[in-house]
């Protein structure tokens, strides 16, 4: 796969806009990260080093952008049209990591949604629609997700999309300062021979 055929990508689905990360994000991004502390505290990853720190904004969106440029990320945010706005509001971010090419073919999604936008079908939308793109754009066979048990709001998108449960993972992430247990989910593109967009919003039609 050659990297200028996978990234940078926009990705859209009515009012909801995944699109690259970038730069100027930042004073946006970062308000909307402020106002849900709290809220995303308890599944913030974390560094194990105890003289280690997470990086900032900056830091962050080049080594995305390092990971993109060699094929093995897509950093999203998922922003959403209101009325009134110029440009769609940053509501999220979703980044698909550790892709691996090969013989393996597979990725792991992880994501958050502004805790005043939860509940609307954001996530499992966003979850849907970049699955999709990765499964028939990218020619990827599995996608993996892996959700702490206490994180209920997560493990409800993954239940409405169908992911299969693959069982438990003991400390299997450093989260909130400590290492945390965490159920691994997964499908492969046979399982959803119709994509999973199409059956979701659908489903939120009946």
């Amino acid at each position: 796969m050659r990297t200028g055929t996978i990234w940078p990508v926009t990705l859209e689905c009515g009012d909801l806009v995944l699109r690259p990360i970038r730069y100027r994000d930042k004073k946006e991004w970062t308000e909307v990260r402020y106002r849900n502390s709290e809220w995303l505290a308890p599944w913030e990853a974390s560094n194990p080093d105890p003289q280690g720190g997470l990086p900032d904004y900056r830091h962050m969106v080049r080594s995305l952008n390092i990971q993109a440029a060699q094929a093995t990320a897509l950093p999203f945010l998922i922003t959403e049209w209101r009325p009134g706005l110029r440009s769609p509001a940053i509501v999220g971010q979703l980044t698909v990591s550790s892709i691996v090419w090969g013989s393996a073919m597979m990725a792991t999604l992880g994501y958050w949604v502004d805790q005043s936008r939860a509940g609307r079908g954001i996530a499992p939308t966003s979850v849907a629609l970049v699955t999709d793109h990765c499964f028939r754009a990218l020619g990827l066979h599995r996608m993996e997700i892996n959700i702490r048990p206490e994180n209920g709001p997560s493990l409800r998108v993954v239940e409405k999309l169908g992911f299969r449960d693959e069982g438990y993972r003991p400390r299997f992430l450093h989260i909130n300062g400590k290492w945390a247990d965490h159920r691994s989910f997964a499908l492969t593109s046979e399982e959803v021979p119709e994509g999973l967009l199409g059956p979701w919003l659908a489903s939120r039609r009946s």
